[in-house]
């Protein structure tokens, strides 16, 4: 399975991976995660192992992210050390014109078809959520900071 999901957010390049790149905010944008939990100490580096607790085809699924790469406002690489399936996670972040952003997530992992098309869904609204959340926080609409 290699799913791949983009989308332009009207918000600057920096502060977009800023707040996606912290494993912390993601309850608030992704639709199918309930918890997060720092396993190592709660910065965002490679080595860091984060715990999370999602909801996914009706399971509920516990696993263990490591980040294996991190470029600050470019690129984080997140893999599973512990959980379900393998599976790892890639963000890549490139400013497009003055003040906007093109995020992409891609999953790549073991799953069939059924669990592809759910992930792009899943995916879809994902960064749906967070182009939302980062716009209305940007145009002083407030929200969580």
């Amino acid at each position: 399975m290699d799913v791949r999901t983009e989308v332009l957010i009207d918000v600057p390049c920096a502060e977009v991976a800023a707040y996606a790149a912290d494993p912390s905010n993601a309850p608030e944008w992704y639709v199918n995660i309930r918890s997060v939990e720092w396993q190592s100490a709660s910065a965002v580096e490679v080595g860091a192992r984060v715990a999370f607790v999602a909801r996914f085809l009706g399971r509920r699924l516990a696993y263990t992210y490591e980040i294996v790469e991190y470029e600050p406002g470019r690129r984080l690489v997140m893999r599973t050390a512990e959980g379900p399936f393998p599976m790892e996670t890639t963000y890549t972040w490139e400013p497009v014109g003055k003040g906007r952003t093109r995020m992409t997530l891609r999953n790549r992992g073991r799953g069939n078809r059924l669990t592809g098309v759910a992930m792009r869904r899943a995916n879809r609204k994902d960064l749906a959520a967070l182009k939302e959340l980062l716009e209305r926080r940007g145009a002083g609409g407030g929200g969580p900071a």
